[in-house]
């Protein structure tokens, strides 16, 4: 095929001689889209239903035969060393008078210290009138405050509050144009990309929020979307204008330079794109709505990213001319490449390949290795950082009533099923396994006996869950079954935890399809996958030494250990194998283009390593920063997102791009790029040296392959 005539190139060479069109376009494009979001746009909100739970069904029987019952419930607690029942009184009044409050039970812990307020709500804590406002609950407690109590709020409805600070962002952004003006000795050419990857985000943005209009969005979706968009916009717009810059230096004109970048650099930026999306395609067969919205959210702005960095980067690179080149090269003066150090390095591993492979493959198994003790947990009160007041009302409530009281536990039984003296010599059976039982209560249409129970752990610790496999395999009859806001977080965890090799099946096989598609190679499609399923077990390890295990925990804001949530895992790897893809996609797009250029192989793994070498850890080092400055915001699914693809990227662009990556190449030789012919094709001349073309063999590609940075 004719460069001159691929799509990338027209669209790069169009944008490049109309700059302030395109701009314009852009700028255009965006107030449409705010103007839409604004006027039709949603809000975000979770979605705890999760169809096919055991604990779902007692929600809904609750829901059916106890009027205003089956809601959320929030838990306000009341703490002086002197309370005054007046006052607790008066507070439990004024949240029973709430909007969609049904009642507000109190309770006072034995040393009389603390008040413990449960509020009933009639809808469930994510209905739009509550989702996480804690308003009503500040105002309602307004005297207990003016008395002097410590008042903070616990359990569901503040659980849903946590602020998403924004810090993320600006230590993400601020960290990547240093890196960026170190890069390119030029704040022109280190500005231009984190602009196309702010707009792009903006875009992205407005598009989430139109999504919310459509279904549920979880809370914590745009966080997590706007973390990995401002990555790989970053990284998308950092390799067109390398490429860029890079025909500059060989004399193109910007406008031919914008062309021929977007034609190389451009097809990888949407070929890593494309693989992003396709990951994220797997987050909808966990079959629960809120990893739905993570992959729609987070997929929006992907596109919208990808996008911009093959429209807006050549309009603005042949806007700023020579600018973007430094200003020893601007005067005339010989610059350094910086790719003689990665190939030295590349040439040295590709001298003992089999060592260095066993050595990294070693530290990466070892760092995989804690992977195997996780334990995961959606997450509760109890695991977010000591200064929200929903950690304090966990901390409260544990030291005066025991920590079961943070997950109570709610037995509901079909009476038409279990009779009234067996559901009597029911409760006095359970009761014997917790710490403490309410009275049984039996719903207006005499269908459903229920009542609550208090274990003698919180609702994170592991025996708790042992506790309501007990009950559900041993103690309850059919017809009984135990439900509530804990059950439903235990089920969860164990849902994820099984439908997460059907996510990781789909998204391999489907990275592998479009690899072999791209690459036309057997090989260098499975190998990816290998190195990158490395990449994310050691990531995996390494989150749990620190969460799990306290290592270095503190460093990060929390203060014990505390289980991986359960959203993180299948989250995490969707998002990671699709940017590991693009690292994978921009390297062997060079080496492949040496290969049909040379015909060697070995000099070719040599090459396309270091040719890529520096953009691709400048390119890792930008993604760390971002990912390790969401690390500090407060949300703790987001904060193990952060470390979690901090580490991923790191160990990608080390261990595995500069070791595994040219170890396994050199080892494998052309038999790289061996591909089935499945038909008579032309014939293609062989480079010399290599072996004949013929069905089934190593062929040399022919010059319509993929060729990429």
């Amino acid at each position: 095929m004719n460069t001159l005539q691929h799509p990338l190139q027209r669209l790069g060479r169009a944008t490049a001689r109309h700059p302030w069109r395109t701009i314009a376009a852009w700028l255009l494009v965006l107030l449409a889209l705010g103007a839409t979001a604004g006027a039709w746009g949603g809000a975000t909100q979770d979605d705890w239903d999760v169809p096919g739970a055991r604990a779902q069904t007692g929600l809904d029987q609750l829901r059916a035969h106890f009027p205003d019952s089956g809601g959320g419930s929030a838990q306000v607690v009341l703490h002086d060393e002197h309370l005054d029942r007046a006052v607790v009184e008066r507070t439990r009044a004024r949240l029973s008078d709430m909007e969609h409050a049904v009642s507000a039970v109190p309770r006072i812990s034995a040393d009389g210290d603390t008040a413990l307020l449960t509020v009933r709500y009639d809808v469930p804590v994510t209905h739009r009138d509550l989702m996480g406002d804690l308003t009503q609950l500040q105002k309602a407690t307004t005297a207990a405050r003016e008395a002097g109590y410590r008042v903070e709020y616990g359990g569901e409805l503040p659980g849903t509050a946590t602020a998403i600070e924004g810090r993320g962002e600006l230590i993400g952004v601020g960290v990547a144009l240093v890196l960026l003006v170190i890069a390119f000795g030029s704040v022109v050419a280190a500005g231009l990309p984190i602009a196309v990857a702010l707009a792009g985000l903006a875009a992205g943005g407005t598009g989430v929020t139109l999504l919310a209009a459509l279904t549920n969005v979880s809370t914590t979706a745009p966080t997590v979307a706007t973390m990995v968009g401002l990555g790989v916009g970053i990284d998308y717009a950092l390799l067109l204008v390398t490429r860029h810059v890079a025909h500059l230096r060989a004399g193109d004109s910007p406008i031919e330079a914008a062309a021929a970048a977007n034609a190389t650099a451009g097809k990888s930026v949407i070929g890593a794109g494309l693989t992003v999306l396709v990951s994220l395609m797997g987050l909808r067969l966990a079959d629960l709505p809120t990893y739905s919205s993570f992959g729609f959210a987070t997929g929006i702005t992907v596109f919208v990213v990808m996008s911009a960095a093959v429209t807006l980067v050549p309009a603005l690179c042949a806007l700023a001319g020579r600018r973007l080149l430094p200003r020893r090269a601007r005067r005339g003066r010989p610059e350094r490449t910086g790719d003689a150090l990665t190939a030295r390095w590349v040439a040295r591993v590709a001298r003992r390949p089999v060592a260095w492979a066993l050595a990294s493959l070693g530290v990466l198994l070892v760092l995989a290795a804690p992977a195997l003790g996780m334990r995961t947990w959606p997450q509760d009160g109890g695991n977010q950082p000591s200064d929200l007041t929903t950690r304090q009302a966990y901390d409260l409530v544990a030291e005066g009533f025991g920590p079961g009281a943070n997950g109570p536990l709610t037995v509901v039984v079909d009476r038409q099923r279990v009779d009234e003296a067996a559901v009597a010599r029911l409760h006095d059976e359970v009761d014997r396994l917790v710490a403490t039982s309410t009275p049984v209560l039996t719903s207006p249409d005499d269908r459903l006996a229920a009542w609550e129970v208090e274990p003698h752990t919180g609702p994170a610790d592991e025996r708790t869950s042992e506790l309501i496999d007990r009950l559900r395999g041993e103690v309850l009859p059919a017809g009984a079954d135990v439900t509530g806001f804990t059950p439903i977080l235990a089920d969860i965890s164990t849902m994820l935890s099984e439908r997460l090799w059907v996510v990781v099946g789909f998204v391999v096989a489907m990275s592998l399809v479009l690899l072999t598609w791209m690459f036309r190679s057997v090989l260098v499609p499975l190998k990816a996958a290998a190195m990158n399923l490395l990449s994310i077990g050691a990531a995996y390890g390494v989150m749990t030494l620190v969460f799990q295990h306290g290592w270095g925990a503190a460093l990060l804001g929390v203060d014990h250990a505390v289980p991986v949530s359960s959203w993180v895992p299948i989250l995490m790897f969707t998002v990671l194998f699709g940017l590991s893809m693009d690292y994978e996609v921009f390297l062997l797009a060079a080496v492949r283009e040496d290969w049909l250029d040379s015909g060697d192989a070995r000099r070719s793994v040599v090459t396309g390593i270091a040719s890529t070498g520096r953009v691709i850890s400048m390119a890792a080092a930008i993604m760390v920063a971002v990912f390790l400055g969401f690390a500090t915001e407060s949300d703790l699914v987001v904060k193990m997102m952060g470390v979690g693809l901090a580490v991923a990227v790191a160990l990608d662009a080390t261990l595995v791009r500069l070791v595994l990556v040219p170890a396994t190449m050199t080892l494998l030789g052309e038999r790289n790029w061996w591909f089935p012919r499945f038909r008579r094709a032309p014939a293609v001349a062989a480079p010399a040296g290599s072996p004949a073309t013929t069905a089934g063999s190593v062929v040399r590609p022919s010059d319509d392959a993929y060729s990429g940075v």
